[in-house]
């Protein structure tokens, strides 16, 4: 990302960010000292600031190139100018002395010896993934009736759901059943979380368009090609929960693969 500054290497390195926060948050509890729990604590609190700092230039790429279609000239304008902006703030944080000592930290924690194992990863991996598994069913409750917030409460959830699977996977990888099962259960983790996503897209097109219109400058006329934009990004409201709905009812099929092998 650093080299290229390509946009896509923005959001690898924000998803990195992410499932690294996801693996600390998951097997944090099997430290069983209260230092090595403050660590991890204090990286995923590094992971997480560094994750924000690449978000705005993550946003707009989104909101520019697949939230709204043919941008006004005026927009393109102003948006790619607002999009260096956000890239060179990405880039200065991930190249900072900050992002220096969460790596030296990181690596540091990577290489110390392991404690004795006290668990089997595919008992850890039943108790995990059953709760998180749960936290979603709970979430998606009454799917039809969710607001915007209880949305974004599923989403999250369901990433963390689908991180752990991804982890665990290979936990219960030893009957081929049990690896198309996995399949099947992660792809509809995957679905369920892109539904929502494009759901949050909608929501996040408000700041977008917020942050614009401040970036503009005041010969740039940008309020009404803005508002065009604005209707445009509220369209599709209805087409976008029917997705969610099927996504939800197929991911309420599907089979919980780590309990294929008991």
């Amino acid at each position: 990302m650093l080299a290229s500054g390509d946009a896509d290497g923005v959001h690898q390195t924000r998803v990195a960010l992410r499932r690294l926060r996801a693996a600390f948050s998951m097997f944090r509890p099997v430290l069983d000292d209260e230092a090595g729990q403050r660590e991890v604590r204090a990286l995923a609190a590094e992971a997480k600031w560094l994750a924000a700092a690449c978000g705005p230039a993550r946003d707009l790429h989104v909101f520019l190139t697949e939230t709204v279609k043919d941008l006004p000239p005026e927009i393109e304008k102003v948006g790619k100018r607002l999009a260096r902006s956000h890239l060179e703030r990405a880039r200065a944080a991930l190249s900072g002395a900050r992002f220096a000592a969460f790596d030296h930290q990181l690596a540091s924690f990577i290489g110390q010896t392991p404690a004795a194992a006290g668990h089997r990863l595919d008992d850890f991996g039943r108790a995990v993934l059953d709760q998180r598994h749960h936290k979603v069913t709970h979430r998606g409750h009454r799917l039809e009736k969710l607001g915007r917030a209880r949305l974004h409460r599923l989403r999250i959830a369901i990433k963390k759901l689908r991180y752990a699977a991804d982890f665990l996977q290979p936990a219960f990888a030893t009957q081929a059943f049990a690896s198309d099962a996995a399949k099947a259960y992660i792809e509809a983790t995957t679905r369920l979380q892109s539904a929502l996503g494009a759901l949050n897209d909608r929501a996040v097109a408000g700041q977008m368009i917020a942050d614009i219109a401040v970036a503009a400058q005041p010969t740039e006329d940008v309020d009404r090609p803005l508002r065009k934009l604005a209707r445009q990004a509220e369209s599709g409201d209805k087409r976008r929960r029917r997705r969610l709905e099927r996504a939800w009812k197929d991911f309420r099929r599907v089979e919980r693969f780590w309990r294929a092998t008991q």
